[in-house]
């Protein structure tokens, strides 16, 4: 029996699915994961090949929690079906992530903003503007991603950002982004695009608590770097 043929024999024996049911989703690869998912190859490749075929592609895990359709089917071995199936399991992950708990997320502090966000925007390829609803408690109320992209005042406009506020009563919003370089030292648009949020807030009586900037592990508080001053 040749090299192929025991790997192939090995994984119909002890494959990922069977290794799912024995040790739990936990216990498997990444490429086993996708090939739970697949369930199945293409009739030139096998699940598990085209598995890490992707695995290679993206280079990681990070990668996918910002992948594409139009980016999976670049990948050799992945077709319409496979690109959707794979597609609907990330975005099944990124809407468990910030689904709102049952008892309402308190946010005291810039701490608690950076994590509440941290592990779902950290490795974002493109910047995620995020405005998180308070009530009068500080407890998150909902959720808006406001824009995808380069922030400029021109994407990021308050009109847009306190609507939702506005409709929700909210007393307070936080605003999030990230920056996909890792680096969340503050860009003079992401100043110049607080400033004119915090304005806008007292127009309207909405407090604009904080704008956090998310990098990889690490985020600044433009509040703490005394961008928010009410004065």
């Amino acid at each position: 029996m040749d090299g192929e043929a025991v790997v192939q024999a090995y994984q119909m024996e002890d494959g990922p699915r069977e290794r799912l049911l024995r040790l739990g989703a936990s216990a498997l690869r990444i490429d086993e994961l996708l090939a739970c998912i697949m369930q199945s190859g293409n009739g030139r490749q096998n699940v598990y090949a085209i598995a890490r075929s992707v695995v290679n592609h993206l280079g990681g895990l990070d990668a996918l929690a910002d992948i594409e359709v139009a980016e999976l089917l670049q990948i050799p071995g992945i077709g319409r079906a496979k690109a959707v199936q794979i597609a609907a399991a990330v975005e099944l992950g990124r809407r468990i992530a910030r689904k709102p708990a049952t008892e309402k997320r308190q946010i005291r502090t810039a701490d608690d903003a950076a994590k509440y966000v941290m592990d779902r925007m950290r490795y974002l390829k493109k910047e995620h503007f995020v405005t998180l609803l308070l009530d009068t408690r500080h407890r998150v109320l909902a959720e808006d991603t406001s824009s995808i992209g380069s922030l400029d005042a021109s994407i990021v406009h308050p009109r847009e950002i306190f609507r939702r506020a506005v409709r929700c009563s909210a007393s307070g919003i936080l605003c999030v982004h990230n920056h996909p370089s890792g680096d969340p030292s503050p860009s003079p648009e992401d100043i110049a695009v607080t400033r004119r949020l915090v304005e806008a807030g007292r127009l309207l009586g909405i407090d604009v608590l904080d704008h956090i900037v998310i990098g990889d592990g690490k985020y600044v508080s433009l509040r703490a770097a005394g961008y928010l001053d009410h004065g």
